[in-house]
């Protein structure tokens, strides 16, 4: 039996994670790319070999899934964005204080689970009793039916994943903002400048490569969003709110056809991998 010196000692320590990596991410990988070529049948796996692939794209339900995903994600992307931005430029202003405090208030949301608040949100968005309805009945009005009618449920799904994610975003993009140097805001005032001159023609430029890691990470992540229509809205009214990922559940865990929803998921790698190409590509042209 070997000893233990310097030679082999560090890949010992890498056995733990090289296990950890094979058994929950190398083989499911694997795994699900060769399910999304087969079927199960009678407990045994037939290599059928583009018919998932077949399915889902000749499956309307799909186009509506991403018809909904890209319309959430064209919505709520820039909107999150400003605020972030907005935000972020508040708390980059020496003159604030309790910037900490600010800046705990603002990550908190990222924090909370999302299953936990969603059912919170779905409680205050109910039509009988919920919170925001009573409001508008104690002040004379009449409470919307949030949830039953599509447009306004896919407003609330933007509304509560921009409250969840807009403080992670603003506190990326303060860090992009600290390192630029003050004497440029300095020297700006002196000239002059007004503060949305200095935003626009200092903080914008100086915060663009953090700006585009933000936008690309929120366009990456609401593509793959669930959870919140899931447990909202179950992905209604009539499918208004059933996303790429919420698509792909109902196919693999209310259908039990696992090799349909493999061939979905590796569809969304490609459009994920596709739009951040995109995505770099047009902002190196800028440049």
């Amino acid at each position: 039996m070997g000893k233990i010196n310097k030679k082999n000692a560090p890949y010992l320590f890498l056995i733990p994670f090289a296990v950890f990596f094979f058994v929950f991410m190398l083989y499911p990988l694997g795994f699900s790319l060769l399910l999304s070529f087969g079927k199960y049948k009678s407990g045994q796996l037939m290599i059928t070999g583009f018919n998932n692939f077949r399915f889902v794209f000749t499956d309307p339900m799909f186009y509506k899934s991403i018809g909904n995903t890209f319309l959430i994600m064209a919505v709520q992307v820039p909107i999150m964005t400003f605020f972030a931005l907005i935000l972020a430029y508040f708390l980059n202003n020496r003159l604030v204080k309790g910037v900490g405090i600010f800046r705990m208030l603002v990550f908190m949301p990222i924090i909370l689970d999302a299953v936990s608040y969603s059912i919170i949100f779905r409680l205050f968005f109910n039509a009988d009793n919920g919170l925001f309805n009573n409001a508008l009945r104690a002040l004379g009005g009449t409470g919307p039916q949030w949830l039953s009618v599509g447009w306004l449920a896919q407003g609330v799904i933007i509304a509560v994943i921009t409250w969840r994610w807009t403080g992670y975003n603003t506190i990326i993009l303060l860090s992009g903002m600290q390192s630029i140097s003050y004497d440029l805001y300095e020297s700006a005032s002196m000239d002059g400048a007004t503060g949305i001159q200095k935003f626009i023609h200092i903080t914008i430029p100086g915060v663009k490569p953090v700006l585009i890691f933000s936008v690309i990470n929120s366009v990456n992540g609401t593509l793959q969003l669930f959870t919140e229509p899931f447990i909202i809205t179950s992905g209604g009214p009539a499918y208004k709110t059933l996303t790429i990922v919420g698509y792909l559940y109902e196919k693999g865990f209310k259908g039990f056809d696992f090799g349909v929803a493999s061939a979905g998921s590796y569809v969304l790698v490609i459009i994920i991998a596709i739009l951040t190409f995109i995505q770099l590509q047009v902002t190196k042209e800028k440049d």
